[in-house]
């Protein structure tokens, strides 16, 4: 168990995400330790383009541990991120669909509970 109480083998099962074909991010890197990453255990958007938690928008979670290292802010690691293959794979994936590639602005919104 880990500090966010999550069990991670049910993060590594890709069927757990609303999109069985969405990958979340942890997936997509091969993540092998999720216990200092905030990404897994944030609720708020969970669903979010058919990922678990913020599986499927780590850009704007605050803290992530991406490329080995704790990252700061969204607005701190915005440029990084925006340059991330999985974000670029994220953004295309979703951007056909009905309900659309949702901007990180509406999903800062989300996290603060205003949307």
């Amino acid at each position: 168990m880990n500090q966010y109480g999550l069990n991670p083998e049910i993060f590594a099962d890709q069927t757990r995400a609303a999109d069985p074909a969405a990958r979340n991010c942890w997936e997509f890197f091969s993540c092998k330790d999720y216990s200092t990453c905030p990404v897994p255990g944030e609720t708020r958007l969970d669903g979010v383009h058919g990922g678990k938690n913020a599986g499927r928008a780590c850009w704007v979670v605050a803290g992530t541990m991406c490329g080995g290292s704790r990252q700061g802010s969204h607005v701190d690691k915005e440029h990084g991120c925006l340059q991330c293959k999985f974000y670029a794979l994220v953004k295309e994936e979703e951007f056909g669909k009905s309900e659309g590639f949702k901007l990180s602005m509406s999903l800062v919104q989300m996290l603060k509970g205003k949307a």
